[in-house]
């Protein structure tokens, strides 16, 4: 008797008519439908996947013999190259999201010389692979037809464009706004908040202030803007213009008291340098295939990992530290590591349709290996989060923990007590390590140098 397959579809690809992703046993794959068929053919047939593939711009696929989920429907089953992990364009710094915008257009550019177009400019489509963004969405290209507009530019607009226009204007955590409106930030919203200095630039007046205004004036009306035609050279233009708007957007990482950590640290030159060969021999032990480094601040600690080819994620609250991060890994050529935005006492959640589109990054989870440094006592006395709180979510994200005691001697947790009273009574490592034990099982406790600090190895206990 054949055993039944573990088969489910992924919900955040709901909304495309032209197929969606579903996992079995584990793997995914994709469903091309029937009305998709065309396009997909001339994807193909034209050479533009081969070409795409090629640059590192499209995630490639093979076609697959394997059943489909709405075999009615169905027109081909791929399986795309696995992703190492899913990042949403929230979690991203400044230049994240610019590179994506900049991927985008390249694509886009490319598919003209094709006779094929995007048909969709989603941020969601695009993820950050080998260090690079890459579109992910093999389903995102339709053929040209002369004189059509091009029907993802309000997507563009409100996905990329605005949101890195509040950025670089205004403030660069204003991306988080993708969170609130998931369909990207309504131009009427990023006009509204950016400074008026921003209508004497031609590409952000056109793009997003006028472009808002005729969203507006065209919204009553049964005909709009998708109602005229434009010829080849006039889309060319758009996108050109696009591609210059969002080149001339800058941002520029001030001193902030996360990105400057290390020129302020408590820690002697001789503890520091311990501290990293003690985390190294860990990370050599347990070997993992994944590490999520929380509280990563500019990623050095997140480096030990990614430079033994382990897939790091490394995240932070400060947009200045991801950016600074992000920018040395572009830099540097770097292939494991992706640096990411997030706020651990209000990290990302399940939302969307259902709650169900988008993961929460405890979904997204278990990493191998969580690393945890100089991160508890501000989750314990700057946030008031218990220990078994912390021990508790820990431990559903990760496999193994590495992390790191501060006592209350230490300057920087006596800097989180000066200006509020200390009702921490219960601070100390035989709390920590009876709290963290109901969920770890503490496999090693380590003293970094003279520093009074320790660092811990645990692994999760079996359930």
């Amino acid at each position: 008797m054949m055993h039944p397959t573990n088969r489910e579809v992924v919900s955040g690809s709901f909304r495309d008519p032209s197929g969606f992703v579903f996992r079995q046993d584990g793997v995914l794959y994709r469903q091309v439908n029937d009305r998709y068929a065309g396009d997909y053919d001339h994807l193909l047939g034209s050479g533009l996947y081969e070409h795409l593939v090629a640059a590192g711009l499209l995630i490639p696929h093979e076609e697959v013999a394997l059943p489909a989920p709405k075999p009615e429907l169905a027109y081909k089953v791929l399986q795309p190259d696995a992703v190492p992990f899913i990042s949403y364009p929230y979690e991203w710094c400044f230049s994240q999201l610019k590179d994506a915008a900049l991927t985008l257009l390249r694509i886009q550019k490319t598919c003209m010389d094709f006779d094929m177009s995007l048909k969709d400019c989603s941020a969601y489509n695009i993820q950050f692979v080998n260090g690079k963004p890459v579109l992910i969405d093999t389903l995102s290209f339709e053929k040209y037809r002369e004189g059509s507009p091009w029907v993802a530019y309000r997507q563009f607009c409100q996905h990329f464009l605005a949101p890195l226009a509040l950025m670089a204007y205004k403030d660069a955590r204003l991306n988080g706004l993708l969170r609130v409106f998931i369909d990207g930030i309504p131009l009427d919203v990023a006009s509204s908040l950016l400074p008026s200095r921003t209508h004497l630039s031609f590409t952000l007046l056109s793009h997003i202030h006028l472009h808002a205004r005729s969203q507006k004036r065209f919204a009553d009306r049964t005909t709009g803007v998708g109602s005229y035609r434009m010829r080849r050279s006039a889309l060319t233009g758009v996108i050109e213009s696009l591609s210059s708007a969002v080149n001339k957007l800058k941002w520029e990482p001030h001193k902030t008291e996360w990105a400057e950590y290390y020129e302020h640290t408590s820690y002697s030159r001789e503890a520091f340098e311990r501290k990293k060969q003690l985390v190294g021999e860990l990370l050599d032990r347990i070997d993992p295939q994944s590490v999520w480094d929380l509280g990563a601040n500019v990623g050095i600690f997140s480096r030990l990992a990614s430079d033994r080819g382990i897939q790091t994620v490394s995240l932070d609250v400060d947009p200045a530290a991801v950016e600074k991060n992000y920018l040395a890994s572009v830099r540097n050529k770097e292939t494991c590591l992706l640096p990411l935005v997030l706020d651990l006492t209000n990290p990302s959640p399940a939302i969307g349709w259902e709650n169900d589109e988008r993961m929460s990054l405890a979904q997204r989870g278990p990493a191998d290996t969580v690393i945890a440094l100089a991160l508890i006592h501000h989750l314990t006395i700057s946030n008031n989060v218990p220990f078994d709180r912390v021990a508790g979510f820990f431990s559903r994200i990760s496999r193994n923990l590495i992390a790191e005691f501060v006592p209350k001697t230490d300057p920087q947790v006596q800097r989180l007590l000066a200006t509020r009273e200390d009702i921490f009574t219960d601070y100390s490592e035989t709390a920590l390590e009876r709290e963290f034990g109901r969920h770890f099982s503490i496999l090693d406790s380590l003293r970094i140098g003279d520093s009074g600090r320790v660092l811990y190895l645990m692994t999760v206990k079996e359930s």
